[in-house]
């Protein structure tokens, strides 16, 4: 096996490896050591306007081709896995097909557009880090959790403590069916073709590919000792090589090096540009953009982009007797966000509906809005648990800036939404019992229990909130025990506020 392939493989498998486990790993013990890997994904970068990473992962595709997308992209890396069983069973498998390039360059278009425009669930259904952390979160997550149970229950019964037992449950039906859906898709597109989903449907893929068709570093043919036999082509996952005309469409090159390891006169190397390129250059017909035209594509897209970017069930039994009916989500003027994400606007634009954030939710708040216009993006809920003050998970990972880095102390202070009381739903007017567990249980003392007729004798007291203080936690919704719908619930604030 070739040095350079060699090298290309390890470490892809490494970051596939890596980034698989921050979206399963729920204790964010492993963020800690390779959050960056996410921070460093092409489009949480530019969302973040982390002017550095990007720079960064542009130069060296200037430098090197489209390495990133055989390296770092998790979803790329996972096409290449799919392939390389499906060519156990059929060799030599892939041939030399033109460019779809109106459709590759259309999709990258309206994928600019939506960006730009703020749509969120068409960016998060293309992008491909998004699309590969909701397959993980949603499909396999699961399955990983159910794991770590089963290590739980005899761990514990072994008189050990190293593991222990999460909830395994479906966060969202939509999201589960679109990364379903989407694993198939990709999965049968590579199974079959190789590369196709990141050179005809991928935009990162097709925005990297115009700038690496100047990289400086290329797979590039020696004429002289190629002797036909076609073995590159049938061997190029992206179907890019034309082997008898050798010629090399280096906008759909991922820079894999299996060409050149099937190469057995060496007629393929990864060297710098010769001072001749009219042999290297795939060719041009009537109907394909020409040469001003992919300039002012490339300009467009650079310029469109840096505006995008500046711009396991528990017991339900009341000791072991009573049914506990489930909670249901209460019917929310305007949706919550997470402490960090400032605002819906600014969480909007900025979030890739990636799920990272709903995988490391040590309190289960967070899940895949259902909303079409906030479709797959995160949103807060409090019917299995509360988001505590002292909680800074969520803005921890973020690798987009949808949602920005916090202390504790700020997150105590800043303001989601607010409780509201609904008077027909509280136990202590329907049932005429003492409750008080809202105002028990309010981390910031924004609810007061009060006498609900003043003048009466020993009347049984409601809560009150101070919207002033209420910091939209969800402590006093989520523990409230009247069923199915709280008596008391968090709505929403479209801009946050430091209280």
């Amino acid at each position: 096996m070739h040095l350079l392939r060699k090298l290309r493989i390890g470490v892809a498998a490494f970051f596939l490896v890596i980034i698989t486990l921050l979206f399963l790993d729920f204790t964010g013990s492993i963020h800690a050591w390779f959050g960056w890997m996410a921070r460093i994904q092409f489009l949480p970068a530019v969302l973040a306007v982390n002017v550095f990473v990007v720079a960064a992962l542009l130069l060296a595709t200037l430098l090197l081709g489209r390495l990133y997308c055989s390296v770092i992209c998790p979803l790329g890396i996972f096409q290449d896995v799919i392939s390389r069983f499906a060519s156990v069973r059929t060799k030599n498998r892939f041939s030399y097909s033109p460019a779809l390039r109106i459709v590759r360059y259309a999709l990258l278009l309206l994928f600019i557009i939506a960006l730009l425009a703020g749509v969120g669930s068409f960016v998060a259904l293309l992008a491909p880090y998004s699309s590969y952390g909701r397959i993980v979160s949603t499909l396999f997550a699961p399955f990983y959790q159910w794991g770590n149970n089963v290590l739980a229950f005899f761990d514990e019964r072994a008189g050990n403590y190293l593991f222990y037992e999460t909830d395994v449950w479906i966060k969202s039906i939509p999201i589960f069916i679109i990364a379903l859906i989407t694993l198939t898709v990709i999965t049968v597109l590579a199974w079959k073709n190789g590369r196709t989903y990141c050179n005809v449907v991928c935009p990162v893929g097709t925005f990297l590919g115009l700038i690496a068709r100047y990289s400086l570093l290329k797979p590039r043919f020696d004429a002289d000792k190629c002797n036909s036999c076609g073995l590159c082509a049938r061997n190029c996952k992206a179907s890019c090589i034309d082997s008898k005309n050798h010629q090399i469409d280096y906008t759909r090159c991922v820079t894999c090096f299996d060409c050149i390891d099937k190469c057995r006169k060496g007629a393929i190397r990864y060297v710098p540009a010769r001072s001749s390129k009219k042999r290297e250059e795939a060719p041009t017909s009537a109907n394909e953009p020409i040469e001003s035209s992919r300039r002012s594509m490339l300009s467009a897209s650079a310029l469109l982009l840096t505006t995008a970017a500046v711009k396991a069930q528990t017991m339900k039994m009341d000791g072991g007797l009573a049914y506990i009916e489930d909670k249901k989500i209460p019917k929310r003027q305007t949706p919550i966000v997470p402490p960090g994400a400032r605002s819906l606007r600014h969480f909007a634009q900025h979030c890739t509906a990636c799920q990272l954030c709903v995988s490391v939710c040590p309190n289960q708040v967070l899940r895949p809005s259902s909303d079409l216009t906030t479709l797959m993006q995160p949103e807060v809920s409090y019917e299995r648990g509360y988001c505590r003050p002292e909680c800074t998970r969520c803005s921890d990972v973020c690798p987009a800036g949808a949602i920005l880095p916090l202390t504790d102390a700020d997150k105590s202070s800043i303001q989601v939404g607010h409780a509201v009381w609904v008077e027909k739903n509280c136990v202590v007017l329907t049932d005429g019992v003492s409750c008080g567990n809202c105002a028990r249980h309010c981390p910031v003392g924004a609810i007061q229990m009060i006498e609900q007729d003043p003048d009466g004798f020993e009347s049984n007291r409601i809560p009150v909130v101070d919207t002033e203080r209420c910091i939209g936690c969800g402590a006093c919704e989520n523990l409230c025990p009247a069923r199915p719908f709280s008596a008391i619930y968090v709505e929403g604030h479209s801009m946050h506020r430091i209280v």
